[in-house]
C-alpha cells in the first residue's frame, strides 16, 4: 500500500507542534537525513527521533542546534514538509561536525563561522530555487553569496561574535570549510 502525503498547512500559515513533530519524523525517511544519521553514528553519535524536537520560538528562527540536548525546529516558523526537512539536515550537519570535532567551541566565530559554512553550503538551503522564493533574483554566484549572508546572519546571534569578527571568521575560514563536504562525497 503506497502511503499518502501527508497534509500540509496553506500556504501562509504555521504548523502546531504536533504536526510539526509528525514531520520531523517523516523527515527521518528523507535520503539526506537517512544518510547523515548513519554517518553520525558510524561518527560515534546517536541520533533517535527524540534528537529532534519541535518547540515554539519567540525569536524568529527556523530551528537550532544545542550542544548535548539536540536540535529544534520552530513549528512557529514551519509552513511545509520541506521547511522542517530543510532545517533538520541543516542542523545534523552541525550535529555531525560537533560529532566529529570534539572540541569545536562554539564560542569561538571561526568555529561557528566554519560549521554554518557547511551547514549553508551542504544542506541545500542555498539552493537558486529557495533563493528565488526569498526574492534573491541573482543566478550566477547565488550560492556562495547566500551563503556568506546566511552565516553573518547566524553569527549575529553569536554573543561572542562582532561583525567584524564574525566577517573576519568566515572569510579565514571560507575556502577550507566551503571545500570540506564530509560525509558527502561532494556538496549534494
Amino acid at each position: 500500500m503506497e502511503e499518502q502525503p501527508a497534509a500540509t498547512p496553506a500556504s501562509g500559515s504555521r504548523v502546531s507542534i504536533e504536526q510539526c513533530q509528525d514531520m520531523i519524523r517523516r523527515s527521518f525517511r528523507t535520503p539526506v537525513v537517512k544518510f547523515l544519521k548513519e554517518h553520525l553514528e558510524k561518527a560515534g553519535c546517536w541520533v533517535d527521533e527524540n534528537f529532534i524536537k519541535a518547540v515554539h520560538c519567540e525569536e524568529k528562527l527556523s530551528g537550532g542546534y544545542v550542544r548535548g540536548q539536540g536540535i529544534i525546529v520552530c513549528s512557529n516558523h514551519m509552513n511545509i514538509q520541506d521547511d522542517v526537512n530543510q532545517v533538520v539536515i541543516h542542523e545534523l550537519i552541525h550535529a555531525y561536525d560537533e560529532c566529529r570535532a570534539k572540541n569545536l567551541d562554539w564560542a569561538n566565530c571561526a568555529h561557528h563561522a566554519c560549521s554554518e559554512i557547511r551547514a549553508g553550503h551542504l544542506s541545500g538551503d542555498c539552493h537558486y530555487k529557495r533563493e528565488l522564493l526569498r526574492g534573491y533574483l541573482k543566478i550566477r554566484g547565488h550560492e556562495q553569496e547566500c551563503v556568506r549572508r546566511r552565516v553573518m546572519k547566524s553569527l549575529s546571534g553569536n554573543p561572542y561574535c562582532s561583525e567584524t569578527a564574525a566577517k573576519e571568521a568566515m572569510e579565514a575560514v571560507w575556502d577550507i570549510c566551503y571545500n570540506d563536504t564530509k560525509p558527502f562525497d561532494r556538496a549534494p
